[in-house]
């Protein structure tokens, strides 16, 4: 059996060719090469022809002599393309040539990291001959982060040559403590940063940071290094590494490794019922493709997003389950789960038996995704898109890392995005729409690295910092200095507090102030782990679900002075949404188009939410189980964001042709007679639960809809009507609320901006009003960042509006819901109507190449 085998039986079997959305097929690519270059350190050409390398590939060719003009080149290429040797040879050709060259690594994940490093001494320990024997010519490799012990840190500080490193470590325990570091500043030629499309967003905003203290550090001690950036594509890779050293850049895209032939197939779920839109589960699925692959012994390799999810997907293919079969494996070693949270001998034990293949399958998150080795998988299958399409590429590109043939399948969950991309495969396949934005000038971030650069050294009156010029920086400084952490002594800025600032920054928030997570273990509470406190309302509310390395915690309080959550473990089948009231204001408007059927704006917003309550949803069924409710302060976000107002003709006609249900109800002269007699028929008692009024007045309800109605005097009538009290009522209203066009359209955009913006959903909020503040009263629809002060994701959307209008049209119109679901505009309560063919006339009346309803201006 072999992966063509089975290929060719997929192809033919109904159950499974049937929901296949796209099957692309790239032929086999023979490498381009190039000589090695004439001033390549011999040593060097010996040890790579003693590893079987006899030429460069192209780009790697390209990207050595971009170093060696001294230019920073950023390399683009393929995974499992070579990139490593783009840097690996200047870097290591320099410090042959130069006893007292050092040169930095950098790299997202301590994995990969370590990945790098046995790499790195495979090459110099077992070839590598030192041109003289002057012991200082010799390279000494070191990784340096939090898994370092405390007793080899002041050796690996005075004799390592080249470290290796990440971000984190860089920020909290090396700038910080740079004296310690003197010789190695001073003398630090390269700067590695792989992966760099993983920087982005606050974490990007954050890096571009450090990445500044970092030359400020190496300018004071005398060196300037050279930067060497790799990256996955993405569609602006210079305008981000530009953003990132702040240094012009080189690209070298010139893909000339070999290939493969590949195939890559969507796999969009068979629906289990049309009217609702439901598909059967995307994890199910997943685990049934896989248990074909490895009962074709197709090595293999399962991505998924969340921890809990590898565990289960792990559980079914240990057991067998695939399909109908239900067979065991003879050693459950042979299928193993990969993801944070393992230590990291088991990581290293996994990824060995993985290279030598007595580990048949891995089921991971993004944690294998970057380039650690784990040898020629035959397949990759995708539990779900992985949010990106560049993160996608990057673990399709798993399998496949020989010339052999190989296969990568998406499974799409019901995500509207994922389901957009199994509908119009051309626009996944065709390019990347994804720009990994930043914005290393953010207030909050900015600020927090000012304070950190100011500890590690004084700033003097006029500098600048980075591309902050000298008199921005300067009304920092003087902010630092009233609130006491500064003091200005002549024409210099000393560091006076106590604190240390670096510990207080985390890179992957904004915000400064974190909630410390505690759960209770044999009576004693600890700690295990920490969100930031905007995140901390949604994420950590009391009742919230909260899951942490693979166990699943319940809140029980949250103390927000004090800054603790106390967890306990638990063992529940559902996961929890939480439910927000939320109003947006108007704080400045930086920008403002007609567009058509809408006029489109950006600028400042402050969004003020509140946690009200949560909901209860069953795992995988996405059933509601119930309602919570939470009593929580409000928090305001000052940020940026895009917003599209209707026009009053585009409402006009919608209204006139019946598409238009977002005005409020006028429930006719009769209401509160009405009301009034419902309440006294009923005892002013709540019907569902009992309750007696006490002082406010309970709530009376249609039990059809009033919208649905064409007469008042119909909905009104008593036989309609029922008594409830305001919990009881909010419930009432879920089960038959009318979804509106506006409301759908907001579901919709809020699910699809993701696609142009390389973030997560959770790194955009979006908010609809049919009279907006930001709009003078009229309807609209807002998507902001989640981010104080703006990460500019609002800005690139406020330029693709027309493009993500388009979208969105082809996204609801190709569902095959009766009226709407959760891969649409959203669902609809049991009993309730959806809103689909509102948000479709919205749409054709907003999008330039619509025009089917007659709703253009």
């Amino acid at each position: 059996m072999s992966l063509s085998t089975l290929l060719s039986t997929w192809q033919t079997d109904p159950n499974i060719a049937s929901n296949i959305a796209a099957w692309r097929t790239f032929p086999t690519r023979p490498a381009q090469f190039a000589p090695f270059p004439d001033d390549l350190h011999p040593a060097l050409v010996d040890a790579l022809r003693a590893h079987g390398i006899n030429a460069l590939y192209t780009h790697q060719a390209t990207a050595w002599q971009r170093a060696q003009a001294g230019q920073h080149p950023v390399v683009v290429t393929g995974t499992a393309s070579g990139k490593t040797l783009c840097y690996n040879l200047p870097v290591l050709d320099r410090l042959l040539r130069d006893p007292q060259a050092r040169a930095l690594y950098l790299f997202p994940t301590k994995a990969l990291a370590q990945d790098q490093k046995d790499t790195l001494n495979q090459l110099i320990t077992a070839n590598l001959q030192y041109p003289i024997s002057n012991p200082h010519y010799e390279i000494r490799v070191a990784t340096y982060d939090g898994d370092t012990p405390a007793e080899a840190r002041p050796r690996i500080r005075t004799t390592a040559r080249l470290i290796i490193s990440n971000p984190d470590m860089l920020h909290i325990g090396v700038l910080p403590h740079h004296t310690k570091w003197a010789d190695f500043f001073g003398h630090l030629q390269f700067v590695v940063i792989d992966e760099m499309h993983a920087y982005r967003g606050v974490f990007g905003s954050h890096v571009a940071n450090v990445l500044r203290r970092l030359k400020r550090i190496t300018r004071f001690y005398g060196s300037s290094p050279q930067f060497i950036l790799t990256s996955a594509t993405i569609a602006n890779p210079v305008e981000l590494a530009e953003k990132l050293i702040e240094e012009p850049v080189v690209l070298v895209d010139d893909d000339g490794a070999a290939r493969g032939a590949r195939h890559f197939l969507i796999y969009n779920p068979p629906v289990v019922n049309r009217d609702l839109g439901l598909r059967r589960s995307v994890l199910l699925e997943s685990v049934r493709l896989a248990g074909d692959l490895l009962q074709h012994e197709v090595q293999t390799i399962v991505f998924a997003r969340a921890r809990r999810t590898v565990e289960l997907i792990l559980s079914y293919l240990r057991r067998g389950w695939s399909g109908a079969r239900l067979e065991t494996f003879a050693h459950q070693e042979e299928v193993r789960g990969y993801r944070s949270g393992y230590l990291p001998r088991q990581c290293r034990e996994i990824e060995r038996g993985l290279r030598e293949g007595r580990v048949r399958a891995v089921v991971a998150t993004n944690a294998l995704e970057l380039g650690i080795d784990i040898g020629g998988m035959g397949a990759a299958v995708l539990t779900g898109y992985p949010g990106t399409i560049a993160g996608t590429w990057q673990q399709a590109g798993r399998a496949g890392r020989k010339t052999e043939a190989s296969l990568a399948a998406l499974v799409t969950s019901a995500n509207p995005l994922d389901q957009f991309l199994a509908r119009h495969p051309g626009y996944f396949f065709g390019r990347s729409p994804e720009q990994a934005l930043i914005n290393p000038d953010n207030l909050l971030i900015l600020l927090g690295h000012l304070r950190c650069a100011a500890f590690e050294l004084p700033f003097q009156a006029g500098e600048s910092f980075g591309r902050v010029e000298g008199a921005r920086v300067a009304q920092f400084l003087q902010f630092l200095q009233e609130v006491g952490v500064l003091h200005q002594s002549g024409d210099k800025y000393f560091w006076m507090a106590d604190q240390y600032p670096a510990q207080d920054v985390s890179l992957r928030s904004a915000s400064p102030e974190t909630v410390v997570l505690q759960a209770r273990d044999d009576d004693e509470w600890t700690t295990i782990g920490q969100v930031d406190q905007a995140s901390a309302h949604w994420m950590v509310h009391p009742g919230a679900v909260y899951l942490h390395e693979g166990r699943v915690y319940l809140v029980e309080e949250l103390h927000l002075e004090q800054h603790i959550a106390r967890l306990r473990a638990a063992n529940v089948d559902y996961y929890t949404q939480p439910r927000r009231e939320t109003t947006v204001r108007l704080l400045e408007k930086l920008g403002e188009v007609e567009a058509r059927g809408a006029t489109k704006s950006h600028g400042e917003i402050a969004v003020t939410s509140q946690v009200i309550g949560f909901r209860k949803v069953k795992w995988f069924t996405q059933e509601q189980l119930g309602l919570g409710e939470v009593s929580l302060p409000p928090t305001e976000l000052v940020t940026t964001g895009y917003w599209l107002s209707l026009t009053e003709g585009t409402v006009a006609r919608l209204r006139q042709q019946g598409l238009w249900t977002s005005d409020p109800n006028d429930y006719g002269p009769n209401w509160p007679a009405q009301r009034d007699r419902a309440r006294v028929r009923d005892g002013y008692r709540c019907q569902a639960c009992g309750t007696l009024e006490s002082g406010r007045a309970h709530d009376v309800h249609h039990k059809t809809p009033f919208r649905t109605f064409t007469s008042y005097r119909q909905a009104n009538q008593l036989s309609n009507l029922v008594t409830l009290c305001p919990r009881c009522h909010h419930r009432a209203e879920l089960a038959v609320r009318m979804r509106s066009g506006l409301a759908g359209l907001s579901f919709a955009l809020g699910h699809l901006a993701p696609l142009f913006l390389m973030c997560d959903v959770r790194d955009v909020g979006v908010h609809s009003d049919p009279k907006s503040p930001l709009a003078d009263g009229q309807p609209a629809v807002v998507i902001y960042d989640q981010v104080p002060a703006g990460i500019g994701f609002s800005e690139r959307l406020f330029d693709l509006h027309d493009e993500l209008m388009a979208r969105a049209y082809e996204l609801v119109a190709a569902c095959e819901c009766a009226d709407g679901c959760p891969s649409c505009v959203g669902p609809a309560g049991e009993g309730g109507l959806g809103g689909k063919r509102e948000t479709l006339a919205i749409l054709e009346a907003l999008s330039t190449d619509r025009n089917s309803n007659g709703l253009s201006l």
